[in-house]
């Protein structure tokens, strides 16, 4: 079939042609930021699931709901190698410009570049970081001490003040959120309670890795108070035939029921690998209806693509010590495993082997499902890991 015609686009936050299974989640977004808007207490939504799953799609999409229900909408990626503080300035510098040029002098925001300004002075940021000028004195006192955790409700105040007083909301939206140290995420959990208890228009959207609940609850005892977590999983049964059957249909074209089955048994319903398996069969279809043998040529296409792209992009940050530890994480079986059963496969005792766990869940690579137990975060990493790394019992008959 002509692939200048694929509806398929397997891709780091690509939109799918049919979002598929997540109407409840997008109808909780539109019900929090509604309700926020006419200054009634909602929590805010911080998004938990595995690589793959759609986190990102889904905050793209949150956001153009933000958009559409009047809010000042941005979103930001958290990073190892950057300060929450680097990231969050640009924005909120050019919300304020764009509250600014707005009709009237607004005494609000006038303030809020202030305070802006103090915390460009308080916080220790790289230049290579950011780069802005604000062409304001400080508010001296306010949001300048260079402590996180008091200046960023200050300066989360000031920006929510500023849009209170032009009758607008604001949307921050977070992605990759497990990778903001757990002070910074204190910070920001106590930014946001100030503004809930203050009911101002400001509200937080985030998504992560599942660690992100521990590492909240670590951060602030509270947090489950301020947020929910909404777990984004695989989808099941019809609405993974859905993003599949649904695309195609546009163009006259179809799966067979056997076609189906054999794509959702390999990609186990996640969103990203049902996007690359559609995307692969349908290139390798001669004609409608694409049936199990298009589907079983498409496999080794998907996992050649799979194993070049999605997966080796994270194991080349991995160092040997950390391949070698997830490749016994592998040895041992699908789901969670116990960190004494990774240690006896490798043959090292559990302490020594510790800070390596540690470094591969900062990482993103693997997280702690309960105390003491390990799981892969990108699924089918598993089998990945023992493709690129054999053992010779692999290849016994």
């Amino acid at each position: 079939m002509d692939a200048l015609q694929n509806p398929f686009s397997p891709g780091a936050g690509s939109p799918p042609p049919e979002l598929a299974g997540r109407q409840s989640l997008l109808n909780r977004a539109k019900l929090t930021l509604a309700r926020l808007k006419i200054q009634k207490s909602e929590k805010s939504l911080l998004l938990v699931g595995l690589r793959g799953v759609g986190k990102t799609v889904l905050l793209n999409r949150m956001q153009q709901v933000a958009e559409a229900e009047g809010y000042r909408a941005f979103m930001i990626e958290a990073h190892e190698n950057k300060s929450l503080a680097a990231l969050l300035l640009p924005p909120l510098r050019q919300l304020l410009f764009s509250l600014d040029r707005m009709q009237n002098i607004s005494g609000k925001v006038k303030r809020g570049f202030r305070i802006l300004r103090s915390f460009l002075n308080g916080v220790k940021i790289k230049t290579k970081d950011v780069e802005i000028s604000l062409d304001v004195d400080p508010e001296v006192g306010l949001a300048d001490s260079g402590d996180l955790e008091s200046d960023l409700p200050v300066l989360f105040e000031a920006v929510a003040e500023a849009a209170a007083d032009r009758n607008v909301a604001v949307a921050i939206i977070i992605d990759e959120l497990q990778y903001v140290t757990e002070k910074e995420l204190s910070a920001l959990i106590m930014a946001i309670h100030r503004i809930t208890q203050k009911r101002l228009p400001l509200t937080l959207i985030g998504a992560g890795l599942p660690q992100l609940v521990a590492l909240a609850g670590r951060s602030k005892s509270y947090a489950e108070r301020l947020f929910d977590f909404p777990q984004v999983g695989p989808l099941e049964g019809q609405d993974a035939i859905n993003a599949l059957q649904e695309p195609v249909k546009a163009q006259k074209v179809q799966f067979t029921e056997d076609a189906l089955k054999e794509i959702l048994a390999k990609t186990k319903g996640y969103p990203y690998f049902l996007q690359e398996w559609g995307y692969q069969a349908w290139n390798i279809a001669p004609a409608s209806p694409i049936d199990k043998k298009t589907v079983q040529k498409a496999t080794s296409a998907a996992i050649h693509r799979l194993d070049e792209s999605f997966f080796r992009v994270r194991f080349d940050r991995l160092t040997p010590r950390e391949k070698e530890y997830l490749r016994a994480l592998a040895d041992l079986g699908k789901g969670s495993q116990r960190s004494g059963d990774i240690a006896d496969v490798l043959g090292v005792k559990v302490q020594s082997i510790a800070p390596i766990r540690n470094s591969l869940i900062k990482k993103g690579m693997i997280y702690s499902p309960a105390h003491g137990d390990t799981s892969f975060t990108v699924p089918l990493f598993d089998e990945f890991m023992k493709r690129v790394m054999p053992r010779e019992r692999d290849n016994r008959p």
